[in-house]
């Protein structure tokens, strides 16, 4: 048999495992082979297995009834890959007993396929996920102007103050902006944060890579910023058109 890296680590700690010999229903098999770490996927362990022939004992404890699952095929190259899938479809359809024109009662599944499959989600998640990204930054904005409007509010007098002092307009202005995109820049870091440890956590616990790249952090906080900026300016221009003396006389 062939066993996964923690199979021999439980069987076989610190010892070389290779022509050594793990008993399965009290039938001893002899190690030929240890297979790399492959590590977990979505926290299942990928390396707690053993293989052995198809002819072995063994299948009759593993497949008691006679049913396989799936079969895997490899083959050298592309081209052979073709001709074996036909060789293949026919010995199913001949020992399933499938009639010429009766459609197969069983699938292929390769890597062409697989491919396929993915850039169909690819090509989804490309449509959606801009629209998504809309959304939350509409909706983002929305709440940082909410927020600076009730700022302008409860400030009113404050503002009065300093218009009284002789702070201009632009002053006003420049303030509740570089408030707002403040506010915006430090939400786009903690989501940059969020991002990068859910990445680390996908590396650390699946087989999957998974990192992010130093454009995107660029790009997600000088939208963030970009974004507090926008909605900022209306809470900023209403702030920077008090009247002074209107303003001091708010309680």
């Amino acid at each position: 048999m062939v066993i996964g890296s923690l199979v021999a680590e439980k069987f076989f700690p610190g010892q070389d495992p290779l022509g050594k010999f793990i008993s399965v229903s009290g039938i001893p098999y002899r190690v030929i082979g240890v297979v790399v770490p492959q590590g977990t996927l979505f926290g299942f362990s990928m390396d707690k297995f053993v293989v052995t022939p198809y002819s072995a004992p063994a299948r009759r404890f593993i497949c008691p009834i006679g049913v396989l699952d799936y079969v895997s095929f490899q083959a050298a190259n592309p081209q052979q890959m073709l001709i074996l899938r036909d060789e293949v479809e026919g010995l199913m359809r001949q020992r399933r007993g499938l009639r010429p024109g009766t459609p197969d009662n069983f699938d292929f599944t390769d890597s062409k396929s697989a491919l396929s499959g993915w850039n169909k989600i690819s090509h989804v998640l490309i449509t959606v996920l801009p629209l998504l990204v809309g959304i939350g930054l509409v909706v983002g904005g929305i709440v940082i102007m909410n927020i600076m409007l009730v700022s302008v509010t409860e400030r009113i007098r404050e503002i009065g103050v300093r218009k009284a002092l002789g702070a201009r307009r632009s002053d006003v202005l420049m303030q509740f902006l570089v408030e707002s995109a403040a506010i915006s820049t430090f939400g786009a870091a903690c989501g940059v944060g969020l991002g990068i440890g859910l990445a680390m956590l996908v590396s650390a616990v699946s087989p999957l890579p998974a990192a992010v790249a130093p454009w995107s952090v660029v790009l997600g906080v000088g939208l963030g910023m970009g974004v507090g900026i926008v909605a900022g300016v209306y809470p900023a221009t209403r702030a920077a058109k008090l009247d002074p003396i209107v303003a001091l006389r708010s309680e």
